[in-house]
C-alpha cells in the first residue's frame, strides 16, 4: 500500500476534525477551515475497502493523526502483540503526522471493556505506564502523544496529583501530551477542583495537540453536578472559554473537533473547527501586538 501522506511530517496549528465517512462528500466540497483530521486507530486496521481508499484520498491532501483507544496503557497485563502489529502496519502506510493514545486501561487478561477506565497515581503505577509507552515509541519508531482523562472519582490511593504523575511520565519516555480541555473541564466539574489551577500545574512545555469535545450533563445520587465526556454533544461554552485560556498557555497548536456520536452535518462541525480558527487567530494577533 502507498505511503500516501509522506510529506505531512507535522499537524498544523490550525483546526482540525474527527474524520467520519458520512462526511466525506462535505469535506471534498467544502472543507472550510479545517486542515487535518483525526482518526481512531482501530476502524483501519483491516484490509482493503471504502474506509482504507477515503483514507488514503484525506491522505493525499491533508495531515493525519492517528488516536487508538485499545491499547490499554495503564493496563496492569502486557500491551497486546497482535493489536500493537496491526497499529505499526497502520501507522507505516499512513506516515500519520500524529500518534496518540489514552491514559487508561480497557482490558484484563484476554477481556476487552470497550470502555476508557482510570488509573491510581503512584509510584508503581508511573513504572507501568512508562514501560509500556516506551514499548510502543519503540514498535512505532515515532513519538506517541498520551491524552489526560476524563475522571469520575478519585482513587485513595493515588499519591500524587494528575499533573505531577503526567509530567514524570514525559520526563522518563519522551512522550508528548494530548490535552483534552472538555476532559479538564468534566474532571474539574465532577471531583471539584479548580480547572484554571489544574491547567496552571499542567506541563504544557510536552503539549503537542490539543481536543475539545461535547458532555452530558446529569447529576449524582447526592444531586451534584455529573458530566460525562460523551462526545455527542455541541461543544459547552464554559469548554470554549477554557480553550483560550488554555492557548494563553501552551500557545497556537493543533486543536481537534471531536465528535463521535449523534453525528450532525458536515457544516456544523466545520463551524466549531472555524471557531476554533478564531480563537487561535485571536491568539496570534494579541501576540503580534
Amino acid at each position: 500500500m502507498p505511503d500516501a501522506s509522506a510529506q505531512r511530517t507535522a499537524l498544523p496549528h490550525a483546526p482540525g476534525v474527527g474524520y467520519k465517512p458520512q462526511h466525506f462528500q462535505g469535506i471534498r466540497e467544502n472543507p472550510g477551515s479545517v486542515e487535518w483530521f483525526e482518526i481512531h486507530a482501530e476502524n483501519y486496521m483491516g484490509d482493503g475497502g471504502r474506509p482504507l481508499a477515503q483514507l488514503r484520498h484525506l491522505a493525499e491532501k491533508y495531515a493525519i493523526s492517528v488516536h487508538g483507544v485499545g491499547l490499554s496503557i495503564g493496563g496492569e497485563g502486557r500491551l497486546d502483540p497482535d493489536h500493537l502489529a496491526r497499529l505499526k502496519h497502520l501507522c507505516q502506510w499512513l506516515n500519520p503526522a500524529s500518534f496518540s493514545e489514552h491514559l487508561a486501561w480497557s482490558s484484563h487478561d484476554s477481556a476487552f471493556l470497550n470502555d476508557l477506565l482510570p488509573l491510581p497515581y503512584t509510584p508503581a503505577t508511573v513504572v507501568r505506564v512508562a514501560d509500556h509507552i516506551d514499548e510502543v515509541q519503540s514498535v512505532l519508531g515515532r513519538q506517541m502523544l498520551l491524552e489526560n482523562p476524563s475522571s469520575y472519582l478519585a482513587f485513595d490511593e493515588s499519591t500524587m496529583p494528575e499533573t505531577e504523575f503526567l509530567a514524570e511520565i514525559t520526563r522518563r519516555t519522551g512522550c508528548g501530551l494530548l490535552l483534552d480541555v472538555n476532559n479538564v473541564f468534566v474532571s474539574a466539574t465532577n471531583l471539584q477542583m479548580d480547572a484554571r489551577a489544574y491547567l496552571d500545574a499542567f506541563p504544557v512545555g510536552a503539549v503537542g495537540e490539543i481536543h475539545l469535545g461535547g458532555h452530558h450533563e446529569d447529576a449524582d445520587d447526592h444531586g451534584d453536578p455529573l458530566l460525562i465526556d460523551s462526545h455527542d454533544h455541541a461543544i459547552a461554552e464554559p469548554v470554549w472559554d477554557l480553550l483560550d485560556e488554555t492557548l494563553a498557555c501552551t500557545g497556537p497548536l493543533p486543536v481537534l473537533i471531536e465528535r463521535d456520536d449523534d453525528i450532525p452535518p458536515w457544516a456544523e462541525l466545520e463551524a466549531e473547527a472555524a471557531r476554533a480558527g478564531h480563537a487561535l487567530s485571536h491568539l496570534r494577533k494579541v501576540a503580534a501586538e
